[in-house]
């Protein structure tokens, strides 16, 4: 039990501090509304559940392993991260006033969530060295522990996106009665995203 309580206070800890999954359930909730804000943090669990599934089965060691298989995921993730950027400074419809703000294609804040997760060589990395330091072979299979450390970690996440859309949602008929500032966020969030690309993309890959 206090294996598990050392891992939920480290989680939490690792999963409050605002990243590009943060960043990513915010604008969408800003753009689509609170819906479009939870599907975002569905996506992002999803994300974080094929890594857990990878660990267990021991594939995210095998690509750590492999410079060429991490440097094409890192250049893909970098490259999706862009597009989200460009996407943003080049959408240049006026924002919906609306009181329940514009509608976004749940399948789409969904895609975005799993696929900022799956092609982020960080989390990868985080998943190989974090997720094993709780687990104990004298309880049973490995990647049956890796299993359900790798669910709760993305369980807790999914609570702190929900939280944050929320929270977004509720300002949101505030914030859509301030066209301005709705388009320095998007310029802002472009931006954002633009330099967690290339941030991404100068990420040396370490081995483990």
């Amino acid at each position: 039990m206090s294996g598990i309580a050392a891992f939920l206070g480290v989680s939490l800890l690792v999963i409050v501090t605002p990243g590009q999954d943060t960043a990513l359930t915010i604008r969408n909730t800003l753009v689509g509304g609170r819906r479009a804000g939870v599907f975002t943090g569905l996506g992002v669990a999803g994300g974080q559940a094929c890594w857990t599934v990878a660990a267990s089965a021991g594939v995210t060691a095998l690509l750590i392993a492999s410079e060429p298989a991490f440097t094409a995921l890192k250049y893909a993730g970098a490259a999706y991260l862009i597009y989200l950027g460009v996407r943003a400074l080049r959408d240049k419809d006026e924002p919906d006033l609306s009181t329940e703000g514009p509608k976004q294609p749940r399948q789409r804040t969904f895609i975005d969530g799993v696929i900022v997760n799956v092609l982020n060589p960080k989390v990868a990395l985080f998943f190989l060295a974090f997720l094993p330091q709780f687990v104990d072979p004298s309880r049973g299979s490995t990647a049956t522990q890796i299993l359900v450390l790798g669910i709760l970690l993305a369980s807790i996440g999914l609570v702190s996106d929900v939280v944050y859309a929320c929270v977004a949602g509720g300002l949101g008929s505030w914030l859509r009665r301030r066209p301005t500032f709705l388009r320095r966020q998007r310029q802002v969030a472009g931006c954002t995203y633009l330099a967690l690309g290339l941030a991404a993309a100068a990420t040396g890959h370490r081995r483990t």
